[in-house]
């Protein structure tokens, strides 16, 4: 017994000798605390043991509790510094320096977010004068929890200077850069976003149990990692084979089949990744791309060349059941084609992809390229293939396995990446996300307030709320089609009706053909302008046009807008208002003529429409020839002023 009692008593010594005195990872040199608010500072160190925080003039003191918790409340203090934080217990104590108080913005969503300074228009010029601009960048490391923790797995704050600022998120960048500006201040940045995650990953697990639209999908999350497993294997089988018994494939089999045989198989893009397609997501393994391409019968005798853009994997293709590649293809790779290759019809490009992409930033599976680098080209014409209409399918008949990732559950995000973060004082949140949520745009009206109402609880604060509605990225199918980033803009735009939120219009400066579209400067300014506005009371930025009515007679729409009393323009040398369409009490809509009125509204017929009863305006998902601005160049709003149901309507998170 004796021995036992020596061995506890050991363990528990040293236990309590290795319980240093710590503080959250974001507490450190360098850091900015924000300005005019009550500042807390939190750590672990011995139980019981005292704490005294020391800083700009104030001395505050604490006592940890029975697990070594400790936190102190600092007063609010203007801006200013740099300043020294001493924080001792006993013999220890911590030093931290150059230390400012300014304002503290979360930049937080997916990959447009995330996406660093280096990659975007003007880095070279911003490089330069970087270390004359007083911002500082505290970025969250990536992590996933299935259970919410108390500290971040690392990070520090990093002044921008020419070294560190292409490492920086530069939306967040140029969205401080023009605080500091206005403000004159420093603008510190908590960095903490992860690239193609859903909504639902950064909301928590007790906000789902208390939403009716989640409640019970949440009570269905799994707690353990081999229940994740099971989950996420079960949806690919289901996703995959829509609900019908698993088939082991093999491209001998697939390969004899006719173009229609693959109708039912789930769609696919190209370029893209499999990490960003449905339930595909995190699924490591081999599998089946296959694109029908229908030619006029002449093309059979023509010879032809095929680009399947940058792609670089291990893969085999078949066109029309005929072997015509078997091995690795190296970027830029182009397969002349003699004549007889296709036939008139629809033809089937079939392809086994028996490797992930080799080149890591190109992440796993799928074709890849830059959007105009996928074709196949004839003497008279090229036929385009980067488009969302490949179909895919996983190879379940071999090796398989799973990357446990963010969208295989919700919560996971928040859990290790935004409640570790609180309560640290912060002047507000930029928010740039939705890619993800597209396919499911009509929940998102419920999910995304709910986000935003969860962190403003979690920080017992009204935050101010600003995020970015998605830009133009993919097809310019009308709104017969219908579009899912179209119903993504306008449950963006909805969630205005909450207090203290703010959207950056930026439809006009996306790319079609690449979904992380580099003008970052215009996206990080026009989030500045709504904090400058919203926020910080100033006056002078102008707002984006937001649909506010409109009317039906005599043959034509009347429009009417908010935010449009300084004036309407029309960016078009022949003076053409496009993006516009009618539709009658069939619900089929046209393509419609617009113009500009003298009071600023928008006056839209159509001759195919003779009674209009709805309007729409750049609903597609890459709506590039909308032109309707500000005179301060400011892009119009997507709208729709109808409320007919859209093609997301039911789909839901599971």
């Amino acid at each position: 017994m004796r021995p036992l009692f020596t061995a506890l008593l050991i363990i528990g010594l040293f236990l309590q000798a290795s319980a240093q005195l710590t503080t959250a990872k974001l507490f450190g040199s360098h850091m900015v605390l924000q300005r005019n608010q009550p500042v807390t500072i939190w750590g672990w160190s011995t139980k019981n043991a005292k704490i005294m925080v020391s800083f700009n003039g104030q001395q505050v003191s604490a006592k940890a509790d029975a697990k070594g918790n400790w936190k102190v409340l600092l007063k609010p203090m203007e801006a200013g510094g740099p300043y020294e934080m001493k924080i001792s217990s006993g013999n220890e104590q911590l030093d931290y320096t150059d230390i400012m108080m300014g304002e503290v913005w979360i930049c937080s969503g997916q990959s447009n977010m995330e996406f660093q300074l280096k990659n975007a228009y003007g880095f070279k010029q911003e490089q330069k004068n970087a270390a004359q601009m007083p911002i500082r960048q505290f970025h969250v490391p990536d992590k996933i929890s299935l259970q919410p923790e108390q500290k971040l797995s690392g990070g520090e704050w990093v002044k921008a200077d020419t070294n560190t600022v292409g490492d920086f998120t530069a939306v967040g960048y140029f969205f401080a850069k023009k605080l500091a500006q206005n403000l004159h201040v420093t603008v510190g940045l908590i960095s903490s976003n992860w690239g193609g995650t859903q909504v639902e990953d950064w909301i928590s697990k007790d906000a789902m149990l208390a939403s009716p639209g989640l409640n019970e999908v949440a009570k269905s999350l799994p707690t353990n990692w081999d229940d994740l497993k099971i989950r996420i294997d079960k949806q690919l089988k289901q996703y995959a084979y829509r609900n019908q018994p698993v088939v082991n494939y093999t491209i001998d089999g697939l390969a004899g089949e006719p173009a229609s045989f693959f109708s039912t198989w789930q769609n696919g893009n190209a370029p893209g990744s499999w990490e960003w397609m449905g339930k595909l997501y995190s699924y490591r393994g081999e599998g089946f791309m296959q694109r029908t391409i229908k030619l006029d019968s002449s093309y059979s005798k023509a010879k032809s060349v095929l680009h399947l853009g940058t792609t670089d994997a291990d893969m085999a293709l078949y066109i029309n059941g005929k072997l015509i590649k078997n091995g690795s293809l190296a970027p830029g790779y182009q397969l002349d084609l003699p004549a007889g290759a296709w036939k008139g019809g629809d033809n089937s490009l079939l392809i086994q992809l028996l490797s992930k992409q080799k080149k890591e930033t190109w992440f796993g599976m799928g074709i890849n390229g830059i959007g105009n680098d996928i074709n196949i080209q004839f003497a008279d014409t090229t036929v385009n293939m980067a488009d969302g209409y490949w179909k895919t399918m996983p190879d379940l008949s071999k090796p398989y396995h799973f990357d446990f990732l963010p969208n295989n559950t919700a919560s996971m995000l928040y859990n290790s990446m935004i409640k570790p973060l609180i309560p640290y004082a912060i002047a507000g949140v930029i928010w740039y996300q939705g890619e993800s949520n597209a396919d499911r745009s009509c929940q998102y009206r419920t999910s995304f307030p709910l986000l935003i109402a969860d962190w403003r609880s979690q920080w017992k604060s009204d935050l101010p709320f600003l995020f970015v509605q998605l830009s133009s990225f993919g097809g310019f199918q009308n709104s017969n089609i219908g579009s899912g980033w179209a119903e993504l803009r306008e449950a963006q735009t909805l969630t205005l009706q909450l207090p203290n939120t703010g959207m950056a219009v930026t439809t006009d400066i996306g790319d079609a053909f690449n979904i992380h579209p580099k003008d970052k400067a215009d996206v990080g300014i026009r989030l500045a302008n709504k904090a400058l506005t919203i926020t910080y009371h100033l006056t002078g930025f102008t707002e984006s046009p937001l649909y506010s009515s409109s009317e039906f007679k005599d043959g034509y729409a009347l429009v009417n807008f908010s935010h449009a009393e300084n004036g309407l323009i029309v960016k078009d040398k022949y003076g053409y208002v496009r993006g516009f369409e009618l539709a009658g009490a069939d619900h089929k809509f046209y393509y419609a003529q617009a113009v500009i009125t003298a009071d600023n509204k928008v006056k839209v017929w159509c001759s195919q429409v003779p009674q209009p009863v709805a309007v729409r305006y750049a609903w597609t998902d890459a709506p590039i020839d909308a032109n309707l601005f500000t005179k301060d160049g400011i892009p119009v709003s997507a709208f729709r002023s109808d409320s007919w149901k859209g093609i997301t309507e039911g789909k839901k998170f599971e």
